[in-house]
């Protein structure tokens, strides 16, 4: 097969696996575990056709791919939902990751046969959860709140704890001497410095893309990714967790009002939702199945010690103080599913050339795929029968997406009202709106109303407002407050003009 055969196969091989990927998402939650399963027994099939062995190129794919998947999570966490569980997610992603490491680093010592620092290594490489495989599991569910958010805020809070263990450990095998006192003063620099920077790149991403005016609107997400990617290299530099300052410029942001938030969003769940599939694809062509019958059994007794043990123990011993119940300490202590984290882990080791490296990817491909399988197949299940789970809950509503208009000093306001917010019921004419702020279009029940002042805004409807980008938090507060402020509560006799509506396709 010449070259240029091969490009052409390889890209229509790469246009298939993402089409599989995007429609098998479609049906995964049916199917009861992450489609991402798929995508290792894809790789498993090609590594037979095609051999690959690199650990460093997916060590760069990989730590790209966490980027991405840990400022897709940022970007969605509200400070205000985590802010009630913030003790208890820290709490699991600190203890909970040690007592983890810990237990299954015994238990690997003896089943794998490895000394005692290498057996805490393999422990600290599938230490922390998955929070994009565990809300791929979770779908719709309407769990309660408290226990996805503290879910959420554990995966992407944990990771950074898991590689510095990671790290940490392979540099203590190398270089025996290593003191645990200055594992511990590097630990409280990487985490510090990852807080502040994380902060700082974030506000200024917020002030960047907020100010800037770019002529394409496809240019915004791109500017808050650049953003994600800078914050994890310059804290690197400053050898700081690259991957909290993500985590945190993510939240930063989310938070934040911002210019094309909602596309933003969009594209970075996307972008993840590739990143994955590349990352569980590569999982698959690294392991070489003729490797495998000599350790599954080993595997699956450390993969059920995990799932059935180490994460229960340090999930309760994380949260003794809290006032989770039984059965909320339970389903979070099952629904920690491993990923892609524990994948690029795994990859530490081969490119540190240690001596069990490619013992610990074999046994890792086993951990991701039983917790894939075996635990995401009954985190739903799990969650209803234990009373923590109602219907399937419709998508959040976007309160507020912002969209530049050009060079102007003018945005287009989308707001989804809902029935909590004050100007639900009340007359457009009643809120006496500034004169530079101009209703434009009204969409409710799949209709667009032309906005007269006597047209009432009710719960569900759809607004698009034009107004001066330096009434943002002005209008903001006339649009979302539960109460309406008294300066724009008179006593305005409405209009009697008719309200006329007009089908989509007739706009």
């Amino acid at each position: 097969m010449d070259s240029t055969m091969l490009v052409n196969s390889l890209t229509l091989l790469v246009a298939g696996l993402l089409l599989v990927g995007v429609l098998t998402t479609k049906f995964s939650s049916r199917f009861g575990m992450p489609a991402l399963v798929l995508f290792i027994v894809v790789g498993m099939v090609l590594s037979r056709f095609i051999y690959y062995d690199n650990a460093f190129l997916t060590q760069i794919v990989g730590i790209f791919a966490l980027i991405v998947i840990l400022f897709d999570g940022g970007m969605q966490t509200k400070f205000e939902d985590i802010k009630p569980v913030i003790g208890s997610a820290l709490s699991l992603a600190t203890i909970g990751v040690l007592v983890t490491t810990f237990i299954v680093g015994v238990c690997a010592r003896y089943i794998l046969g490895v000394d005692w620092v290498e057996g805490f290594l393999f422990g600290a490489i599938v230490g922390s959860t998955d929070a994009a495989a565990v809300f791929t599991v979770l779908g719709g569910k309407n769990i309660r709140k408290r226990i996805t958010t503290t879910l959420e805020a554990e995966s992407g809070s944990n990771d950074p704890m898991a590689v510095f263990l990671t790290i940490s450990l392979i540099e203590w095998i190398q270089k025996p001497d290593h003191s645990i006192v200055s594992m511990i003063l590097s630990f409280l620099w990487e985490m510090g410095i990852g807080l502040i920077l994380g902060i700082l790149i974030g506000r200024l991403a917020v002030y960047m893309i907020n100010q800037i005016n770019f002529d394409s609107s496809g240019l915004y997400p791109v500017m808050a990714l650049s953003f994600a990617v800078l914050s994890y290299g310059a804290t690197s530099l400053l050898q700081g967790s690259g991957l909290l300052a993500v985590y945190v410029t993510a939240i930063v942001m989310g938070n934040s009002d911002l210019t094309y938030g909602r596309s933003i969003m969009h594209f970075n769940q996307g972008f993840a939702w590739m990143m994955q599939i590349m990352m569980f694809v590569l999982l698959g062509l690294l392991v070489f199945p003729q490797q495998l019958p000599g350790i599954i059994w080993k595997s699956l007794m450390l993969s059920f010690i995990l799932m059935v043990v180490a994460r229960p123990m340090g999930v309760y011993l994380s949260t003794l103080f809290t006032k989770y119940s039984f059965k909320e300490k339970l389903l979070i202590s099952w629904a920690g599913l491993r990923g892609a984290v524990p994948i690029v882990l795994a990859t530490y080791p081969l490119m540190a050339q240690l001596e069990h490296g490619h013992l610990f990817f074999n046994v890792v491909f086993f951990v991701v795929l039983t917790s894939a399988i075996i635990q995401g197949a009954t985190i739903s299940p799990l969650a209803e029968r234990l009373g923590l789970a109602g219907e399937v809950k419709p998508s959040n509503p976007s309160l507020l997406e912002l969209t530049a208009l050009g060079k102007t000093k003018s945005e287009i306001n989308h707001i989804e009202v809902n029935s909590s917010m004050a100007i639900a019921g009340k007359e457009i004419i009643e809120l006496d709106l500034p004169d530079d702020i101009l209703f434009t279009a009204l969409i409710r029940n799949e209709q667009i109303i032309t906005p007269r002042g006597n047209t009432t805004i009710e719960a569900g409807d759809t607004l698009y407002i034009l107004s001066p980008k330096a009434k943002r938090k002005q209008l903001k507060t006339i649009l979302t407050s539960p109460i309406l402020p008294v300066t724009y509560m008179k006593d305005i006799q409405p209009s009697t003009e008719k309200v006329t509506e007009m089908p989509a396709d007739e706009e």
